[in-house]
């Protein structure tokens, strides 16, 4: 693979609780991982990112880390996450890890020494402890899980944390921090990984002093990201990809694909778009506007580890996405879900440009909407005051074989750590390989095509009337997704290579995607 391999890369999200179980604990594990290599390798994928497989309490799903120079003995050891790299590149399949700048676990080191040191300390100066306003906290900030974003320690001082208050806030203004970080980047550059996710990449860089909630996109986090890219530069072919939910500024997400910054960032508009083609067509054209003059590739995501599944979220009344509202419990018409799920999928494959897939949409898993209150683990639930459920119904683990749970996620000694639906038993790997028509095989064959026309490029829009979104590849491929409530003519063509659904003829059935030569 060239230099610039993540130009037109199929990267695949490994939620690694929820992957494979190697040793019957009902946890995914590394052991579960390297075992489905030969899996991944069949997909098609050209690489796998991972979510933080750190030391962590996981009091947020692993994003509270206790050491980032590890991995958390629930998921093996730092040995197997190196065999893992190294097995992965043998199938050439590259890795990506996750690295979570903005905060830590309350049990990581620094922050127990800077607990223990008190006020004033140079220990405190790595995170923002601050004096109240009496009883109050130091400002009226809420936390992005619900709350107050501030909590307080027995001598009076309060700390700063964005999210839970077991992930105290780092303090960006620290040199210590700074130097800190990229030694961690090394260590895992050094073991041969090739990329780096960049958790919540806006907010490192808070201002305290503001009225206004003031973390998220400061200009400061700039100077950050380009010592991180200076960094990994000195290694051949790793790239920074960062997470920035920047929804309608695309002039302030340019900013992190400057050359000298992050090589690609995550396309939360697309992710987050209704089924229309009208706001499909203005995001995808935003899109590449926004990344065309800088020179980097764009990103297409349907769904990952905090999102509602497309299934179930194409088969609502309202199809869009929105962290404030998840649409839990909505009327939900799976099969509709399901038709459009596959549509979307070939339409993402065939922009110009890289694709992420998460765990389990290669099955069509629908979101696991009535799992019992007692085993959800996710601090939205608490944090909201049980208002809204949060995101463990898409991180239920996969269904692999079998007719009932644990569905070959693990031998069954240890139930799976979230519950799965007996529905999927329809949608295990098992029983879709051989079935022509499955999701899995549409994945499959449509990966396999897109590694050989599609990927990194340029595109042209076709007229195929509103309802319709048709363009042409530089490869000659052309890509027509019928939007519209009525089947629609197909344009000339020599033959088709892959549709999401029957064609009709020489007709194109609505909420349906079609490749054509």
């Amino acid at each position: 693979m060239s230099e610039t391999w993540w130009r037109g890369a199929a990267i695949y999200q490994v939620y690694l609780r929820s992957f494979a179980d190697g040793n019957g604990d009902g946890t995914g594990d590394l052991a579960g991982l390297r075992g489905r290599l030969p899996y991944l390798a069949e997909l098609g994928v050209d690489a796998i990112w991972l979510n933080p497989w750190y030391p962590s309490p996981m009091a947020d799903g692993g994003y509270d880390v206790a050491d980032f120079r590890n991995t958390d003995p629930l998921f093996g050891t730092l040995a197997e996450a190196e065999k893992l790299i190294e097995e992965a590149h043998e199938v050439g399949i590259k890795t990506i890890i996750d690295i979570v700048p903005n905060h830590c676990s309350d049990q990581h080191q620094w922050f127990v020494e800077a607990v223990a040191a008190g006020p004033g300390s140079p220990a405190r100066e790595r995170f923002w402890f601050r004096p109240g306003r009496g009883d109050l906290p130091p400002n009226d900030w809420k936390s992005i899980f619900g709350g107050p974003a501030w909590t307080r320690v027995p001598d009076g001082e309060w700390y700063l944390h964005l999210f839970a208050p077991e992930q105290p806030d780092f303090n960006w203004n620290s040199p210590e921090v700074r130097e800190e970080f990229l030694d961690i980047l090394r260590f895992w550059l050094d073991r041969g990984v090739d990329g780096i996710r960049i958790d919540s990449a806006a907010v490192v860089v808070k201002d305290l002093d503001s009225i206004e909630e003031s973390y998220t996109d400061h200009d400061g986090v700039h100077e950050i990201y380009q010592d991180w890219r200076r960094l990994t530069d000195q290694y051949d072919d790793r790239i920074l990809i960062g997470e920035l939910w920047l929804p309608d500024q695309p002039d302030r997400f340019a900013l992190y694909l400057r050359p000298e910054e992050m090589h690609t960032a995550f396309n939360f508009d697309f992710l987050s778009c209704e089924w229309d083609p009208a706001a499909l067509r203005r995001v995808i054209d935003l899109t590449l506007a926004t990344h065309i003059p800088l020179g980097a590739p764009a990103t297409w995501v349907l769904s990952n580890h905090d999102v509602t599944r497309p299934v179930t979220r194409y088969g609502r009344a309202d199809t869009s996405f929105s962290h404030n509202d998840r649409g839990h419990g909505a009327p939900t018409d799976l099969e509709l879900g399901l038709r459009r799920a596959r549509a979307a999928a070939l339409l993402a494959m065939a922009l110009p440009g890289s694709i992420y897939i998460y765990q389990g949409e290669e099955l069509g898993l629908w979101e696991v909407e009535d799992l019992p209150d007692e085993v959800r683990e996710d601090p939205i639930w608490e944090r909201s005051g049980h208002t809204d459920v949060g995101r463990d119904g898409c991180r239920v683990p996969i269904p692999w074989s079998g007719d009932a749970p644990p569905f070959g996620f693990g031998d069954g000694a240890g139930q799976p750590w979230l519950p799965q639906p007996a529905g999927w038993r329809d949608v295990t790997v098992e029983a879709q390989t051989g079935d022509p028509a499955s999701m899995l095989n549409l994945y499959r064959a449509g990966l396999r095509i897109r590694r050989e026309f599609l990927g990194d490029g340029t595109m042209t829009w076709l007229p195929l009337g509103e309802g319709v979104l048709a363009f042409s590849r530089d490869s000659g491929l052309t890509c027509v997704v019928n939007l519209s409530a009525e089947d629609v003519p197909l344009p000339p063509h020599e033959s088709v290579l892959l549709a999401s659904g029957p064609l009709a003829g020489d007709r194109l059935p609505t909420d349906t995607a079609v490749w054509l030569r």
